[in-house]
């Protein structure tokens, strides 16, 4: 079978722009509107995308308002997207680190009840300064600790999700006898951090268990995506630090007894698109000029861990003592290593890198026409970096619509994206194997 690429919809309100909000392109629908929502999920669902993506953020934002913001929480929304679409996966994501597996277990399998099957589960350790305040915590829980609650975490959540397999429900009205007893059983966890007897109340779903997202790429969140995950949202401003991430990544999941084919990598990609190049780079143009450094400014400190910038001259170029440690870093330590990086290669001053940054946060950004964009996407997908991407629209839903009308009919006619769906399950979307709720997996505790 020819190996086909695979998309997500990133899906920000109004774009990922930072400037998005004030683009006359961009929806004038409120954030918290369900419309909104659906609206884009059925343009992804029409173009056969694999799936819509959330994201969270425990905190509020610290923007000076200026910035469109107050989303809507992504398990409640999706559960809500769920019965107005039909084929579409569901990813959201959910903290690790200020949650109970329980509770986790229990929203997740009934998301994916509701949807027939479409669910994933986006597993973050939360990078942003100050969310421990918001859950009753003195400091902010640190990096390495964060994954080491991860671990558990994943390990509880699923130990719950099979101990109450599907085939316990017996549903027999003649003989009186609802459920099979035999086949519920605690799910016993003890951790060091985390604890839960079970068994878990809703059953397994009808993709075994939702599909595990994961988005970490610093050395702890490597070791975690190859024990764990199945997809990956990464982030990288070049090709070749992608590759890089492709070939690590795949390889490590083998020492787990997995296969590389196990991991679906999708990096994140924003595409400005045009009838021509000149018309896609004015699309960058007037979102720019839509921007503040004020919230650039802010959403750098907060990727390094509250670090103020102010007193960086604007207009000159970058150098490393601009910068704090990364190692130091307490929030998304590989973001702001990735940061550095290109800041430094390209001679960036900071109000360039803010421009860079504004447009999609450290993910990679493409310009041009329909074709052209097709040609960097296949480029990716056929040199080892990418099994898809993340598609993160700069403007909702002006630049999306394009993305869908113009750019997948010819990765379609080129045979690299599907026709139609080809199961009922996220999983199936992804190529994914099914999960046997009564046989472990290889990889797991």
């Amino acid at each position: 079978m020819t190996r086909k690429m695979h998309f997500n919809l990133f899906l920000m309100p109004r774009g990922h722009h930072e400037g998005a909000w004030r683009h006359p392109d961009s929806t004038r629908r409120a954030l918290t509107d369900l419309e909104l929502y659906v609206e884009a999920a059925r343009i992804a669902e029409a173009a056969k995308f694999d799936a819509i993506f959330l994201a969270d953020v425990l905190v509020a934002p610290n923007n000076g308002g200026l910035v469109a913001s107050g989303a809507l929480e992504p398990i409640t929304l999706l559960s809500a997207l769920a019965a107005r679409t039909s084929q579409i996966g569901l990813i959201g994501t959910a903290s690790t680190t200020y949650s109970l597996p329980f509770t986790h277990a229990r929203q997740f399998a009934s998301l994916d009840h509701l949807s027939g099957g479409r669910a994933g589960w986006n597993i973050v350790t939360s990078w942003a300064p100050q969310a421990g305040a918001n859950y009753g915590l003195e400091q902010d829980v640190a990096h390495g600790d964060r994954y080491a609650l991860a671990e558990e975490f994943v390990e509880a959540v699923d130990a719950l999700w099979r101990s109450f397999p599907v085939e316990a429900i017996l549903d027999d009205r003649d003989a009186g006898q609802y459920l099979d007893p035999a086949r519920v059983q605690p799910a016993n966890y003890r951790g060091t951090h985390f604890r839960t007897h079970g068994p878990l109340n809703v059953p397994s779903s009808p993709q075994g268990r939702p599909v595990y997202v994961q988005a970490g790429q610093s050395e702890s969140g490597r070791a975690f995506a190859a024990r764990w995950a199945e997809a990956i949202f990464t982030a990288h401003l070049v090709k070749e630090t992608a590759q890089s991430f492709y070939s690590d990544v795949k390889g490590r999941a083998t020492t787990f007894g997995r296969r590389p084919q196990d991991i679906v990598v999708l990096p994140g990609i924003s595409a400005a698109i045009g009838s021509t190049t000149h018309e896609a780079k004015q699309v960058w143009e007037e979102l720019d000029a839509l921007t503040s450094p004020q919230v650039g400014l802010a959403r750098l400190a907060a990727r390094f861990g509250g670090h103020d910038f102010s007193g960086v001259p604007l207009d000159r170029p970058l150098t490393r003592v601009d910068f704090p440690d990364p190692a130091q870093v307490e929030a998304s330590r590989s973001r702001a290593t990735g940061y550095i990086d290109v800041a430094l290669k390209e001679g960036l001053t900071l109000r360039q890198l803010l421009q860079k940054l504004a447009g999609a946060r450290g993910h990679f950004t493409a310009t041009g026409t329909p074709e052209q964009v097709a040609d960097i996407i296949e480029d990716w997908f056929h040199s080892g970096a990418a099994d898809g991407f993340n598609v993160m629209p700069p403007i909702v839903h002006k630049q999306f619509e394009l993305f869908a009308a113009e750019v997948v009919p010819i990765l379609r006619k080129r045979g690299l994206f599907r026709d139609d769906y080809e199961g009922t399950t996220l999983r199936s979307h992804f190529g994914l194997n099914s999960i046997q709720q009564d046989i472990p997996f290889a990889h797991s505790a």
